[in-house]
């Protein structure tokens, strides 16, 4: 069955488009409704990457004391090494009162960076509003448009004292994507809130972690700055030009801007050898018989001068033994993972409301797994595992803080390439 055309990654752009309806066909008496799937894959070929402008803001709270701060000190240093004299760090810490470590600099002398961070000490409560601001001021301060621009927000419990409530403070986090800047979400323990670091995460276009142990915090923060030197792709923004007798229904998993017959959905960062997944459902009206665009798919990027482009087609027929024929199993499956998704969320509220025994919530995740392992999903079928393993445990709310970074994951479509072959 002939799909799609494919834009393929030319030597000028380190990212793909592709664009699938979720059938070649179309019943023309009757009004339709699939899902449309738009996929960036970006390029396993190093790219030079945009030189780096970030800002660790680090919880100090009184819980930190000991071997938490330390390992987080640790993991900071790890992050100067990995620097280059080009990329610019700030380093903030909050507790009951917000402390500027270090302001804007190029990490040219990272022997005196890491002094300054040795330095860190620990205070009382948590406030996690004005580190957070502050950090954003920090990077506004040098306004670098080629810069990649990162906060990487580290707590390890609730907003205790400052503005403390939810929609503030992941308001915030939006307003600072909306000025070119992202915030990573890093939780360790058990006593954060792993709601409010998601809902910061999914709202600064940033990723989330959890941290269950001490000796993991430097390889979170290795991770997540491995992702960041090897962006292909900063801030792809998605447009979708509806033809007529097309409307757009939902966008799962992400916000979107409707405007007009145009929808336009910001998505995160893409890093080099992994993929985004966008899923949208539209209704296509009846009309009669013959090939239609129905669809225009752009793509732009900090990244790449010209706009990445591609048309979605549908054949409109009359008859309907055409209808089971044309699916597309790529978008079939990835509608069925947003619907693993919400079965896991649902399972996750379950646990959360005692709802289900333990048992009750092994078996429904021992499924997940299965599922999961099939469609080729690896790294989540691994967190799903992680989970289980912690329930078995009689530690549930390490289970939680684990699936709900799985959710957020499987929301925003993105995945390792090996993970789509």
């Amino acid at each position: 069955m002939e799909e799609t055309r494919v834009i393929s990654v030319s030597p000028d752009k380190p990212f793909s488009l592709e664009a699938y309806f979720g059938n070649r066909y179309a019943l023309y008496s009757v009004p339709t409704r699939d899902y449309l799937l738009i996929r960036l894959k970006a390029s396993g070929t190093p790219q030079l990457r945009a030189p780096l402008n970030i800002c660790l803001v680090i919880d100090r709270s009184g819980s930190m004391e000991g071997e938490p701060l330390e390992y987080t000190k640790k993991a900071c240093a790890y992050v100067v090494d990995l620097l280059e004299p080009d990329d610019i760090l700030s380093i903030v810490t909050f507790a009951e009162d917000v402390q500027v470590v270090m302001p804007p600099r190029k990490v040219v002398n990272k022997e005196l960076i890491k002094t300054h961070i040795m330095r860190i000490e620990v205070g009382d409560t948590t406030n996690l509003y004005d580190g957070l601001l502050v950090g954003g001021n920090q990077l506004k301060s040098l306004p670098l448009s080629n810069y990649t621009n990162r906060i990487l927000l580290f707590t390890d419990g609730e907003p205790t004292t400052g503005i403390k409530d939810y929609p503030t403070i992941t308001q915030l986090a939006g307003n600072l994507r909306e000025e070119g800047i992202k915030v990573t979400a890093l939780g360790f323990g058990l006593e954060y809130n792993e709601e409010l670091l998601v809902g910061i995460a999914r709202r600064g276009g940033g990723n989330y972690y959890y941290i269950s142990r001490p000796e993991l915090i430097q390889e979170v923060f290795r991770r997540e700055m491995e992702s960041l030197l090897t962006v292909a792709a900063r801030s792809p923004k998605v447009k979708v030009h509806l033809s007529r007798w097309v409307k757009a229904r939902d966008v799962l998993g992400y916000n979107a801007e409707y405007k007009g017959r145009d929808v336009e959905v910001q998505l995160v960062d893409l890093e080099r050898g992994a993929s985004i997944s966008l899923l949208m459902e539209l209704e296509l009206e009846p009309r009669p018989p013959g090939i239609y665009r129905i669809a225009k798919v752009e793509v732009e990027s900090d990244d790449i001068k010209e706009k990445l482009s591609e048309d979605v087609v549908v054949e409109f027929v009359e008859d309907v033994a055409l209808i089971q024929q044309g699916v597309n199993e790529m978008v079939k499956n990835e509608w069925q993972a947003k619907q693993t998704a919400r079965s896991i969320e649902k399972t996750l509220m379950a646990m959360k409301t005692q709802a289900i025994s333990t048992a009750a919530a092994v078996a429904e995740l021992e499924r997940t797994k299965v599922f999961l392992r099939e469609q080729g999903r690896l790294e989540e079928a691994e967190e799903v595992e992680q989970a289980i393993e912690s329930l078995k445990k009689g530690t549930s709310l390490e289970a939680e803080k684990t699936l709900i970074g799985t959710i957020y994951k499987m929301d925003i479509g993105k995945k390792k390439e090996e993970e789509t072959k």
